[in-house]
Order: structure tokens, then sequence, then C-alpha cells
């Protein structure tokens, strides 16, 4: 038999927490001096309180590590509720990972702003489009994105049915409809007329001239880049003069590596 002590030792935990987890009913003493009160514990209890330890650094609360100890639960239900901490522990890194490119997206913006942005002013040719649309609740990243983004995937199954071959790269703009309502436009340019596009629609983009700066990496941090196009269109006496226009340059797997021209028409 151990002493408390010397069971928390070997177990690598607090006396304060054995005491706690025997209020808890999580693992009882093997014996209570009835006398004196203290307790003792046998060699065998330290697997279970190793099992404990292991389902708490897990992140499972001492409410489930009884549930999943319970000697009426089934391999099934622990196997469920690991599955579910798995999700729950992927989706806290994917949060983890956005919110970190959002910092490093942050750190970026300050480190230019002492500097110019490479914005340069170019005249867009007229274009005629294929495209399909599709409606967003604002301009903010998370409002666009997930609009766009299948929208991109859906242009792409369509063209080959459509026997419509792009004249160049994939173009999104969007237009303000409302002050909640963005209409987004997902376009390759084509020379084609009319007749059945497998549901695709036909566009006309006129020549304009435009205030353009190219985006290394994912377009969910396009925001900094874009505000830098804004400033700069402002400090020299411009005015915005259509639908802001992202040509897509390159889209590699990882979207770290895109190169994306953003394009903001000018008067």
């Amino acid at each position: 038999m151990f002493s408390i002590g010397d069971f928390a030792r070997h177990g690598r935990v607090s006396v304060r927490m054995l005491r706690h987890y025997d209020a808890l009913g999580l693992l009882r003493p093997a014996r209570v001096d009835p006398a004196t009160g203290y307790r003792s514990y046998t060699a065998g209890q330290l697997a279970r309180l190793n099992r404990i330890v292991a389902l708490k650094d897990l992140g499972f609360t001492l409410e489930q590590v009884a549930t999943l100890l319970a000697d009426e639960v089934t391999a099934e239900q622990v196997r469920g509720m690991l599955a579910l901490r798995r999700a729950e522990l992927e989706a806290a890194l994917a949060e983890g990972a956005a919110r970190l490119a959002q910092v490093e997206a942050r750190l970026r913006t300050i480190e230019a702003e002492g500097s110019a942005p490479d914005v340069v002013v170019k005249t867009l040719p007229a274009m005629r489009v294929v495209e399909l649309t599709g409606v967003a609740a604002g301009f903010a990243p998370e409002a666009i994105g997930p609009v766009v983004h299948p929208l991109c995937a859906e242009l792409g199954r369509r063209l080959p049915a459509a026997d419509v071959t792009p004249a160049g790269r994939l173009t999104c703009y969007y237009e303000q409809r409302a002050e909640d309502e963005v209409v987004v436009h997902a376009a390759v340019p084509a020379s084609v007329g009319s007749g059945d596009l497998n549901g695709l629609t036909v566009a006309d983009l006129p020549a304009t001239r435009a205030a353009t700066l190219v985006h290394r990496g994912a377009i969910d941090g396009v925001l900094p880049s874009w505000q830098a196009v804004v400033r700069w269109i402002g400090d020299h006496g411009l005015t915005s003069a259509g639908p802001q226009r992202e040509l897509y340059l390159d889209c590699p797997e990882d979207p770290a590596g895109w190169v994306t021209e953003l394009q903001e028409p000018i008067g």
C-alpha cells in the first residue's frame, strides 16, 4: 500500500488533486483509516490514475473522463467521444491557423505602411466573358469567401460542357447592389456568341483605366492589399469608377503561393 503522498509522487500528480479525484468518485483510495482518515492506494491503481491524466491531457473535462472510465461505457462509445474530441482539436487548429494568417497579414501591412505600395495604373481592354454570379452579404473576406470559392469551382465544371475555351485567366469582380449585398461574378474571357452555354451567361466588361497592385498569398488575406490600393487612389486625388476586379495570375495548390492582380477602375 502507498500513502497518499507516495502515490501522488509515483503518479506525478498533487495530493490535492488526488483528494479532488476522490471527491468526484474518479479514483477512490483502496483504504481509508477509520481513526485517522489517512488514505492508502495500491500499485494497481496507478493504471487508472494514468488513464485519468492521459484523458485530461487530451482536453477532456473531469466529467467527460468519468464517463469514459465508467464500466458500462462500450468501446464504441469511447471511440465516438475520442473522434469528437479529434474533430474539436482539428477545428481549433484550423481556427488558430486562420488567426495566425491574419496576424501575419497585419504585420506585413504595418511593415509596408512606411513605404508606398507598388500600384501601377494601366488600361484594361474591353473583354467579353462567360460567368456565374452569386450574392454575398458584404465585402468582408468571411462574407465573400464562402460565395466566391464554390462559384469559381462550379464555373470550371461547367466550361467543358458549354464547349467554351477560356481566352484568358479567371477574373472575379464585385458589384455593390445594396448596403449589405454584393454581387459576386466569377468569369473567364471567351470568344462566344449566343446559344446554350450550360447555364453560363455572357457579359461585356468595358475598357477602363485601373489602379493595380499584385497581391501575393492566400486570397482570404487580401483585405490589407485592397486597402493599400484605396489609400493610393485617395492620396493621388483619384476616385474609384467601377466594380473591383481580381485577376488570378497563378493559383498553385498551396494558397500561400497564389499571385493575384487587384484592379480598381479609376476616374
